[in-house]
């Protein structure tokens, strides 16, 4: 009881016996942390909408012309088995000429009543995890193979620039998430480790009386934790206020849940753990 005593003693006194240093520690991580957390979100929403308009995205097979009405039926069935197809829609050169007048606006095809130039065509939608580069190249080859298909289409170019950008932006998180927790880790270590200098003669008495290293190192261990931990608390907290009192329009914000905000905290106050024990190393020796 009398360790614990302590070492809440101690804790108390390295936190409200240098204010200053103590606070300037608490809004250096915070403002780190607050920079991971925007970037998290900042994620999150640009996945979310991107996961949007890959939803939309469809495939268009151009049938050859002239083709016969039985092999337009056929087709039907035989791309509704291909793997990652949702869905089958078959659009007849009627109906071409009414889609591309709603495009543009007019009819385009006046005169051509007996001839419309316009081939047929089948819309292929597709499950969430068909819409791939790979996947939809391997549709692609499969349906091309197919009696009748003449030509298919779908945003192939954007498709692989929007997996390119998803990939950069995951790789960005982690090189910034790292640097991040580095930052914090060597800034609270040594923090802490100017506090122990300024301790050092009562440090060494302590250990001359006998007092184990963990017995000594506990005060630092525990502040760099709460330090973290509240830094942490306090972005996610600046977080939640500016979310609740601000809204846009055109899209909506992409919180992360919050198991994975308190994991996060979790992580960072396993962090300041490790800063306290590099700041108090030395004095250990």
């Amino acid at each position: 009881m009398k360790a614990l005593t302590h070492i809440a003693r101690e804790l108390l006194r390295n936190l409200f016996g240098h204010p200053g240093a103590a606070f300037s520690s608490f809004m250096s991580l915070t403002l780190l942390f607050l920079l991971f957390d925007l970037f998290w979100i900042a994620a999150g929403t640009s996945d979310r909408f991107y996961t949007q308009m890959l939803s939309e995205m469809e495939m268009e097979l151009f049938i050859e012309a002239p083709s016969s009405d039985s092999t337009q039926l056929d087709l039907q069935p035989k791309l509704q088995e291909v793997d990652g197809v949702k869905s089958v829609t078959f659009i007849s050169t009627d109906q071409a000429r009414r889609r591309l007048a709603d495009l543009i606006g007019a009819d385009l095809l006046v005169g051509y009543d007996s001839t419309n130039p316009l081939p047929a065509s089948y819309i292929l939608t597709f499950e969430d995890d068909a819409l791939t580069t790979k996947a939809m190249t391997e549709v692609e080859t499969q349906v091309l193979q197919m009696e009748g298909v003449e030509l298919a289409f779908y945003g192939q170019r954007w498709l692989a620039k929007a997996e390119e950008t998803r990939a950069i932006t995951l790789s960005l998180g982690m090189i910034l998430g790292g640097l991040i927790l580095m930052a914090a880790l060597i800034g609270s270590a040594n923090n802490i480790r100017l506090m122990t200098q300024t301790r050092a003669i009562g440090f060494r008495q302590m250990q001359i009386l006998g007092a184990g290293r963990m017995f000594l190192a506990a005060p630092f261990l525990l502040e760099g934790l709460v330090i973290s931990s509240l830094s942490g608390l306090a972005g996610w907290a600046a977080v939640l206020y500016v979310h609740s009192r601000v809204s846009f329009a055109r899209f909506e914000l992409v919180l992360p849940p919050l198991e994975e905000m308190a994991m996060f905290v979790g992580v960072v106050s396993f962090v300041g753990l490790v800063s306290g024990y590099l700041g108090i190393r030395k004095m250990l020796r």
